[in-house]
């Protein structure tokens, strides 16, 4: 059973999140603060964690940063703060997804679902196109058998457009897809990773990312 690690000091927001994780399916375990949090994870197996911003002892912010220290689950962050700002430091720190309150909470499970999703097809692929390989559950590269080091993001969106060959995503798409649904920043972000991941895999002549003038962007594979 999926497990997951929602930490909130409101006690109605609470119980409210556990109410719906627990009839969704999922197993819930509670920390009011980011001490309690940081303690369970060393102690239990999580799947995904649901933070607030607004926390005491640590902040929401600086827990995310702690998290993606050392675990690779995903983490959705609910806060009353609806600013831009705001939100942009929640995804630079690491967050997954950001869901402003109030919210309805069968939204939210919707989003973990989604979420449980794109990180089970991650943690179980190996992705093999001729002679690129790439291995979700440790975020190795490997190109003519010499591992490529990628940031995550870059992984992620490299696998994303070689999951699909030929497939066209547009920009927005890609950013919904890997920096989330509520993500603020500028779109441009993506032409930046394209281009680290050009230069990273250009030893690769059968495998090219176009550019889509007016779309966006597609991996094609070249026979060889």
């Amino acid at each position: 059973m999926v497990r997951i690690l929602v930490v909130d000091d409101d006690e109605h927001i609470l119980k409210l999140i556990t109410l719906y994780m627990e009839n969704a399916g999922y197993e819930v375990l509670q920390a009011r603060n980011g001490s309690q949090a940081l303690a369970l994870m060393e102690s239990s197996s999580i799947d995904l964690a649901i933070i607030d911003i607004m926390l005491p002892e640590i902040n929401g912010i600086d827990l995310c940063h702690e998290i993606r220290k050392f675990y690779e689950i995903p983490v959705v962050m609910v806060s009353a703060k609806s600013e831009a700002c705001d939100k942009v430091k929640a995804f630079q720190s690491g967050t997954d997804d950001y869901v402003v309150k109030p919210f309805e909470p069968i939204e939210l499970v919707m989003r973990i679902k989604a979420l449980l999703r794109r990180y089970q097809i991650y943690a179980s692929s190996q992705l093999i196109i001729g002679k690129l390989t790439m291995d979700t559950s440790t975020k190795e590269i490997r190109v003519n058998n010499e591992s490529i080091t990628m940031p995550l993001k870059e992984f992620d969106l490299l696998f994303k457009l070689a999951s699909t060959p030929n497939q066209i995503y547009t920009r927005r798409q890609l950013i919904e897809s890997i920096w989330g649904m509520d993500y603020n920043g500028d779109e441009r972000t993506v032409d930046v990773h394209i281009k680290r991941i050009r230069e990273k895999i250009k030893v690769m002549t059968h495998i090219k990312i176009r550019t889509v003038r007016g779309l966006g962007y597609r991996l094609e594979v070249m026979s060889t």
